[in-house]
């Protein structure tokens, strides 16, 4: 009988999933600093920015579950693999609806585009699949910091890209979804290829070796409710995913279309963008080690004063560049330790066999969140400003504080008890 060396696994599992992570990150990177201003050039109007993100984040909605259920059955290497080659056809379908310049094409190309999306969300979480309690939080968040290299490097293949499109004869800003493309067929490929033995599969003969049960997983949306109903603990984890991402689209989707307003070069927004995406990846690792060493819950609280401090900087300097820079890049920080805790702590509130359907039904809040965000913050922007836009948002971080104190006070009550 052969022993496995479950670490060994886990740690050649991670290298596959952080790199597929950076080559997966180039196409979303892309499609939300460039597709706004795609978006608003084809459309012929600034109104129509907010509906790439929208689009993008309906995408990755609409693929969460279908990619979970497929990863539930059949392992998450042709889940992710899948994935990657759904959003290689969004990518090319963005340059053909670009060059013919059809709107509704394009924000079906966007949608299309967004299943990189839901392949981005479930790789963190096929990276908890075989790590160890003690370390969930660790390894999630290092796919997590993967993802920078792609997401920080996609805002600004503007010039690259665009250089690229001039050669193949593409219309301006489409470059990048060229080079996206490519990127997104090579991630489906080593997904495909080298993510063997399957994290998830191999999780689950582990637990029936070790004494488990093999129970049948309850699958659908009024599976994943009832299961968040029963569990008070991954409810508030998938609300505060939910809140914080849409937190996060709000402000990020619509401040590339206020400093093109206000007079700023394109590069300059490529950067600004590239910073605040740095934010929600690079330190990850440091909030998953914080996640692990003091608790998912006080995490996930530091995440909303880091939202918080970006918000009040936006309001109070909207037309400094260095101002919106800055808060930017808090606002990334705050994301980031907000998900890394949140997907840490849904991972181990639910049983082993109900994680894929719960995954996927947050992963699909989530991204709604992220489109009604996205959506809501195009028509607070013209009527009050960026400025107030931000006064608004608030609301959704005092929501997920009170959440996680109500869980809080509901865990020592029942400690008490």
């Amino acid at each position: 009988m052969t022993t496995l060396d479950y670490a060994a696994i886990q740690k050649r599992s991670l290298r596959i999933l952080a790199t597929g992570q950076i080559l997966g990150g180039l196409g979303m990177g892309a499609a939300f600093s460039l597709g706004s201003l795609l978006t608003a050039e084809v459309g012929g109007s600034p109104a129509y920015a907010g509906l790439s993100a929208t689009m993008s984040t309906l995408g990755t909605a609409l693929f969460a579950i279908p990619l979970a259920r497929l990863a539930g059955r059949v392992g998450r290497r042709y889940a992710l693999a899948t994935g990657g080659a759904i959003g290689l056809v969004g990518a090319i379908m963005v340059i053909v609806s670009a060059s013919v310049n059809n709107l509704p094409l394009l924000l079906a190309s966007m949608l299309t585009l967004g299943a990189g999306g839901a392949v981005n969300l479930q790789t963190r979480f096929a990276a908890a699949d075989l790590a160890k309690p003690e370390t969930r939080a660790r390894d999630l968040s290092l796919v997590v910091w993967a993802t920078t290299i792609g997401v920080v490097a996609g805002p600004n293949l503007v010039g690259p890209g665009d250089l690229l499109g001039e050669e193949l004869g593409l219309p301006p800003l489409t470059g990048a979804f060229a080079i996206a493309a490519v990127a997104q067929l090579f991630s489906a490929i080593l997904f495909l290829t080298a993510l063997r033995p399957d994290p998830l599969l191999l999780a689950r003969e582990r637990a029936v070796a070790d004494g488990g049960v093999q129970i049948a997983p309850r699958r659908g949306f009024g599976a994943a409710i009832r299961i968040l109903a029963e569990t008070p603990a991954a409810a508030v984890a998938v609300f505060a995913l939910a809140m914080s991402h849409a937190t996060m689209v709000a402000v990020m989707a619509m401040t590339p279309v206020h400093l093109a307003l206000h007079g700023v070069v394109i590069p300059l927004i490529g950067l600004t963008i590239s910073l605040h995406t740095a934010g929600m990846y690079a330190l990850s690792p440091v909030f998953g080690w914080m996640a692990d060493r003091i608790g998912r819950k006080p995490v996930i609280l530091l995440g909303q004063a880091i939202l918080l401090a970006s918000l009040l900087v936006n309001f109070a300097a909207p037309d400094s560049l260095a101002a919106v820079t800055f808060a930017l890049i808090l606002l990334g920080l705050g994301w980031s330790a907000a998900t890394v805790a949140s997907s840490a702590l849904l991972t181990e509130s639910v049983a082993p066999q109900d994680r894929t359907t719960v995954q996927g039904f947050s992963d699909t809040v989530m991204s709604l969140a992220g489109a009604g965000g996205g959506a809501l913050a195009g028509l607070v922007l013209a009527a009050v400003g960026y400025g107030l836009l931000n006064i608004w948002v608030i609301t959704l971080v005092v929501f997920v504080v009170i959440a996680v104190l109500a869980l809080g006070w509901r865990t020592k009550a029942a400690a008490t008890a």
